[in-house]
């Protein structure tokens, strides 16, 4: 009976603990909410709670852009969700590494990690695309905006700052500057007030590509180098891919079509290394454009086909039409079955089954 009762003792200990870090945390004490999670760590008997203090320290080093850390303590919450031996521990456990590898750019084993959560039963899984339905991509961040509102000050206001983040690069995208503009700036002011280092970044990227839209260069360049800064900082290297792609834009709209190419070769060999098939395709896009404008024709046609290799190897086309996805703005559609196609195609094909694995169900999924 003794052993039982402090047993429980340790569990509620470990939970306050818990509780009081994560006070702390959302106080903006994250030094301080570290410390505590890390004697919970080293003193806690509770699997469950080292566990769920391990889940603290995985997003905290996130935010933080501590990466490599990141990934240190999810391959120990790994090991603590096997002595639990319960598979939502486990699911949850492969998520974080999956996460920490995405992080550090190692996507063979990011997706190894995913798949391992899809073998398991009981899991969900959301889908992300990258095409260009803007409107939806507006829509997911504003509700994720107005929930934060409607939990109150309780919640953090680091889920605020990534929602308008997301807000203010749908904005753009949709070409309304000055609403981009407010989002980004109250995200950033949030960024800045927690530390959160890869916030902080793309945050500088964002008001970079705001500045690019208006075509006032000079004002976005310094923002590209501090954004680039940061993310060679962090090891974040998708991001420094991006910077680059706005670096080059902006040497086009200066006519130094040969700095651009300089950007541009520096973006591709980031993306090839990091095998990021939507950088190479964003990048052989702006070399055609360049190309062309030079009037270099072999080379024009080596990147319209690299262009299109792209297309074909990421599936970007609607399986109705055949046209590419992501070119320019277009209302999109998934299917459960996660092929997507056209909403206008969907809408009038007036087919009941995915044309591309002829599936019965057409009920959508979300993009």
């Amino acid at each position: 009976m003794r052993l039982f009762n402090a047993w429980e003792m340790g569990q509620d200990q470990t939970k306050q603990q818990i509780e009081k870090g994560l006070h702390l945390y959302q106080s903006n004490q994250t030094e301080k909410a570290l410390q505590v999670w890390m004697r919970v760590l080293e003193k806690s008997a509770d699997p469950a709670g080292r566990f769920r203090v391990l889940g603290c320290l995985i997003t905290a080093h996130a935010e933080m852009g501590r990466y490599k850390d990141m990934l240190k303590f999810a391959v120990v919450q790994i090991d603590t969700a096997r002595e639990l031996e319960d598979p939502d521990y486990l699911t949850e456990g492969y998520l974080n590494l999956a996460r920490s590898n995405e992080k550090l750019c190692e996507f063979q084993k990011t997706i190894s990690y995913c798949k391992t959560c899809l073998n398991m039963q009981g899991t969900t899984v959301s889908l992300q695309l990258n095409g260009q339905d803007y409107e939806k991509a507006l829509f997911f961040p504003c509700k994720a905006a107005e929930l934060v509102n409607d939990y109150g000050t309780g919640w953090s206001l680091k889920y605020r700052a990534m929602s308008q983040y997301h807000m203010a690069v749908a904005y753009r995208k949709l070409g309304r500057l000055a609403d981009a503009m407010d989002c980004c700036e109250e995200s950033m002011k949030i960024a800045l007030q927690h530390g959160d280092r890869p916030l902080q970044a793309l945050c500088l990227l964002c008001f970079a590509d705001i500045h690019l839209s208006r075509k006032d260069v000079q004002t976005a360049f310094p923002r590209y180098d501090s954004a680039m800064s940061i993310m060679t900082e962090i090891g974040n290297r998708l991001g420094q891919i991006q910077v680059l792609l706005g670096v080059a834009k902006c040497w086009m709209i200066q006519k130094e079509l040969d700095k651009a190419l300089e950007s541009i070769e520096k973006g591709q060999e980031l993306a090839e290394g990091l095998g990021n098939k939507l950088g190479l395709l964003k990048l052989h896009c702006l070399c055609e454009r360049i190309y062309r404008t030079k009037g270099q024709q072999r080379e024009l046609r080596d990147h319209v086909v690299k262009f299109h290799e792209c297309v074909e190897e990421m599936e970007l086309y609607c399986g109705m039409c055949g046209e590419s996805i992501g070119e320019k703005n277009n209302q999109l559609q998934a299917l459960p079955c996660s092929h997507f196609f056209h909403l206008k195609c969907l809408q009038t094909n007036g087919t009941r089954g995915c044309p591309n694995c002829r599936r019965l169900s057409v009920k959508p999924g979300y993009v």
